[in-house]
């Protein structure tokens, strides 16, 4: 199968993103893939999201288009439900904000990539760098440029993308269907990476930014490129929310531990057992466990963490 033969189901949550939601079909539209079935799950949106989305049914030419009621519980459970929906059947599945552009190769260099691997049994996950723009859309930086491999060791402490970059072969999605119909999560892009990785599955990630995030007054800390971004993640970890998060992925890691590599289920063990008792011991199991940040101040921040029981 070529690579434009391959069918795209691009996964939209929606909540009140009129102001910006036409510029991204838009862009989704523009898209050099040619085949794109656009999934929108609208979770109570009362700003006319929806009536714009009827609007473009119309005009969607690359495919299907869907607009379902989400749940109303969140973003993230807005994203598992699309992720356990059997409706939506194709060859790959991306994530997709509502208020960001997409530049036109986005889609297809993550299937470029994942042809190249000539399997389809191996979990792949594209995931690349973000362009920051503000919300009248002048462009005002990137996300960091990581340079250290994807792995179960940084997705521990480290969600790495954000799932606007996401695109997952069709492996990967029922591997993270499988995972995520018996738990929630904090987040879907955190948790396909987790899940990924633990079974042993491949990611890519891109250092060219295919997306340009919109970064708004209400999530500041959103595009991690400001020091007032870093300074709030700080905040964050002496708070202990980091570690609240932490606990959530754990627990869904552990109701999983059948999906796991003996490495991943290993590495997870000792990060685990690093998270209790003295100083000397969650230290020592820290640094046998192997997990690791992207960037020297990351792993600072990650000993740290450790030292004052904060993770």
């Amino acid at each position: 199968m070529g690579k434009a033969d391959l069918r795209v189901a691009v996964l939209m949550g929606t909540k009140d993103g009129a102001a910006f939601i036409d510029e991204q079909l838009q862009s989704l539209l523009a898209q050099s893939h040619p085949l794109v079935d656009l999934w929108i799950s609208d979770d109570g949106s009362i700003d006319g999201t929806t009536a714009i989305i009827e609007t473009w049914k119309s005009r969607w030419s690359k495919g299907r288009m869907t607009l379902v009621e989400g749940p109303r519980q969140g973003f993230a459970a807005n994203f598992r439900s699309m992720i356990l929906d059997r409706r939506i059947d194709a060859d790959c599945y991306a994530f997709c904000d509502q208020d960001d552009i997409w530049e036109p190769d986005r889609l297809e260099s993550a299937i470029g990539w994942m042809q190249a691997h000539g399997t389809k049994k191996i979990p792949l996950m594209f995931c690349s760098r973000t362009a920051t723009m503000t919300e009248t859309g002048s462009l005002v930086g990137h996300s960091p440029l990581f340079a250290r491999p994807p792995s179960f060791r940084n997705a521990l402490v480290q969600s790495i993308a954000g799932g606007n970059t996401i695109l997952l072969n069709a492996a990967a999605r029922d591997l993270l269907a499988r995972a995520s119909a018996r738990t929630g999560f904090v987040s879907h892009d955190w948790w396909a990476y987790l899940i990924v990785t633990a079974a042993g599955g491949i990611v890519r990630y891109d250092p060219r930014p295919l997306v340009r995030y919109r970064q708004h007054a209400a999530n500041l800390v959103g595009a991690n490129v400001s020091w007032r971004a870093r300074v709030s993640r700080l905040g964050r970890l002496f708070k202990g929310e980091f570690a609240g998060w932490t606990d959530l992925n754990l627990d869904g890691l552990a109701v999983n531990r059948d999906l796991l590599t003996e490495d991943a289920a290993a590495c997870l063990d000792l990060f685990a057992s690093g998270r209790q008792g003295g100083l000397f011991r969650r230290l020592a199991a820290l640094r046998k466990s192997g997990v690791y940040r992207q960037t020297v101040s990351g792993n600072l921040g990650l000993n740290l963490a450790f030292i004052l029981g904060r993770i």
